[in-house]
């Protein structure tokens, strides 16, 4: 399989679905409410319809979409190679107005996230990874290759985190570290690229998230030369932990994991 051409075609799709939501982003939009209460725009939708027929143009593979995600587990479980997508991550950043929410389209082979796209429209960057091919990031039209940046005593320990404050199982975690810790804020699948790039150590997730959230920004991670690893909370920086992995299970929660080089 191609995929190098398959991420050129998708990257096209994620800043097609980014103009979309930028055009109601610029304006007062309305906000429904999903089933979980969790918030639901305009945007979502429109960025959902236009990755969806983007993608159906450019491969026969599946789709599974945060706005489709009441597709069974008996037909989830025969796919092989399938799209996993959230058309648009961190819904509260978008609400809030601050620019840290992106689109993320990953492709999934035997629960493997082998290609991602994550693109922030308000940022105007798109980060890119592809299995044994590297990963790269776009500022504009400006093409930069990234890697994760390994911890070197002496230095501060840059861990990504929520602006909010820290469960006691994250705070637990920082204490175990040597030397100073410091957060770094960020919203959205942003965290694990700020890993992938190097301005972070560690993004530890003591917290529930979807599938579809963190596929494509494990795909750059990984292509970086990270790692995703489950957490075992006993052994939260295990050496030896699994990577985490996709439509393993009829849930779609993650369990929790841990972002590192």
């Amino acid at each position: 399989m191609e995929y190098a051409s398959l991420a050129e075609q998708a990257t096209v799709i994620a800043h097609q679905a980014g103009e979309a939501i930028m055009e109601i982003y610029e304006k007062d939009f309305a906000i429904y409410e999903k089933s979980d209460e969790s918030p639901l725009t305009e945007a979502d939708l429109a960025a959902h319809h236009c990755i969806v027929a983007g993608l159906e143009k450019i491969s026969n593979f599946p789709i599974l979409s945060e706005e489709s995600a009441s597709i069974d587990w008996d037909t989830r479980k025969t796919w092989q190679t399938y799209w996993l997508v959230d058309p648009l991550d961190g819904t509260k950043e978008f609400i809030k107005k601050n620019g840290e929410f992106t689109v993320n389209i990953a492709l999934i082979v035997s629960g493997v996230p082998v290609l991602g796209i994550v693109f922030a429209p308000v940022l105007n960057t798109t980060y890119v990874g592809i299995a044994d091919q590297g990963a790269y990031k776009l500022v504009g039209s400006e093409r930069e290759t990234i890697t994760p940046k390994a911890f070197q005593t002496g230095e501060t320990w840059r861990v990504v985190g929520s602006r909010s404050h820290q469960s006691p199982a994250i705070q637990s975690l920082l204490e175990s570290l040597p030397g100073k810790t410091e957060l770094v804020a960020m919203g959205s699948s942003l965290k694990l690229c700020l890993v992938a790039e190097g301005k972070a150590h560690l993004y530890p997730r003591l917290g529930p998230t979807s599938e579809w959230d963190t596929a494509a920004a494990q795909a750059v991670v990984e292509a970086a030369g990270g790692k995703v690893t489950i957490i075992d909370e006993s052994e939260p920086l295990a050496s030896d932990a699994p990577a985490l992995r996709y439509n393993q299970k009829e849930s779609v929660l993650n369990p929790y994991f841990l972002v590192s080089c």
